[in-house]
């Protein structure tokens, strides 16, 4: 007779939300964990937390619950993949098994069946983050990954020659957008200031400093909003300096430091020290939501909050933002600082491209409109 289970406490995920939760579960029950399979759950310690399972059991093993155990090997594993892969390798997994009703582990057959499937519907680059996804799940569980097999790339192959598509790139911001932009948000903060609406004046400091920040140092939206006050050392008339504990760039997670000089016009370090001085912070997320009595909430901004930020900003100063996303600065500032002279090697350090093919993506090649230059080159850290 298999031992009867204990937990405490036990949290039940289900494709990612909560379903059941109990300070302690008795009975028998069949469970999956990818390692082994057994009947009970002797093997599980009081105190496992259960961070997913999946609703549907793998081909002949009914009744049974697929089940990952969070320990802390986990942990660490999980800390070692950036939140938005993570959150997209979930909703890919989601929808093979959901949406198109695929089993895992899979085949190779039925990976091929999927992309078929959606070969007219979803992008090539979608369809690769899901293969990425499905490979990762294998090699996470200690499966063979079934992406590998010659179908599997054949298939990919067949379907990026039928249906090419054009690569979807962010419209560069220029520099004349980013000048008009700016001017806008600090006559609202003035008019603000001078009316004492604090709600209006903080919102109006706080994008001036994200979007000048974004744009100099060709920052991503997820770096932005993972900036803390702590690792942000800024002088004015200097410099700033900013340290990073992660990001996309730093595969191995060592952490980087990023500088930029101070500017005459357009300066993101004294705008970082006008939001900072206004808002009163001292420690914590450097950008965060302001709700409309002026309250600053104690979590910093999320990614996707980025674009509608910098799109209403732009519409406020009467320029039509819809083709603009988070990832215009970045690439506002590299065409920019291309058309300035900058040499791609140059370009690719400051920036943190590790390869040549990565840095031509975001270099607007298109000399019309040629930006305007700025008065200081950043210096390369």
């Amino acid at each position: 007779m298999p031992a009867k289970a204990v937990f405490q406490p036990t949290y039940l995920y289900l494709n990612g939300r909560l379903r059941w939760q109990a300070s302690s579960y008795r009975g028998r029950c069949q469970f999956w964990d990818w390692r082994k399979k057994t009947e009970g759950v002797a093997g599980i310690q009081a105190g496992s937390v259960i961070v997913h399972v999946h609703h549907r059991a793998p081909p002949g093993a009914s009744s049974l619950l697929q089940v990952m155990f969070m320990s802390e090997l986990d942990r660490y594993l999980q800390a070692a993949t950036r939140d938005n892969t993570r959150r997209s390798y979930r909703a890919a997994i989601e929808h093979f098994e959901g949406s198109w009703g695929g089993f895992l582990p899979a085949t190779a057959d039925s990976i091929a069946r999927y992309l078929v499937a959606y070969a007219g519907e979803l992008s090539i680059n979608t369809l690769k983050l899901r293969l990425s996804a499905l490979a990762q799940w294998h090699n996470s569980q200690g499966f063979a990954d079934p992406t590998k097999a010659p179908v599997v790339r054949k298939v990919f192959k067949g379907i990026r020659a039928l249906h090419p598509a054009q690569e979807k790139q962010a419209e560069p911001l220029q520099l004349q957008h980013l000048e008009q932009a700016v001017a806008w948000l600090e006559q609202e903060a003035q008019t603000a200031q001078s009316a004492d609406n604090q709600p209006v004046l903080l919102r109006a400091k706080r994008d001036t400093a994200l979007i000048l920040l974004g744009f100099w140092r060709g920052f991503r939206s997820d770096e932005l909003c993972r900036l803390q006050i702590e690792h942000v050392q800024a002088s004015a008339g200097a410099g700033i300096t900013l340290y990073l504990p992660r990001s996309k760039s730093d595969r191995e997670n060592l952490g980087k430091t990023y500088q930029t000089p101070a500017l005459q016009r357009l300066c993101p370090v004294q705008a970082y020290i006008d939001w900072i001085s206004a808002a009163a912070l001292v420690r914590g997320p450097v950008f965060r939501g302001i709700d409309r009595w002026g309250h600053l909430s104690e979590e910093g901004l999320h990614a996707n909050s980025v674009i509608p930020l910098l799109r209403q900003a732009l519409e406020r100063a009467g320029i039509p933002a819809e083709h603009y996303t988070s990832h215009s600065l970045r690439r506002g500032f590299a065409t920019w600082a291309h058309q300035s002279g900058w040499d791609l090697k140059s370009l690719m350090s400051y920036v943190g491209w590790k390869d040549m093919k990565s840095a031509m993506r975001y270099v607007d090649a298109n000399p019309f409109p040629v930006m305007p230059r700025i008065v200081e080159k950043p210096v390369i850290p």
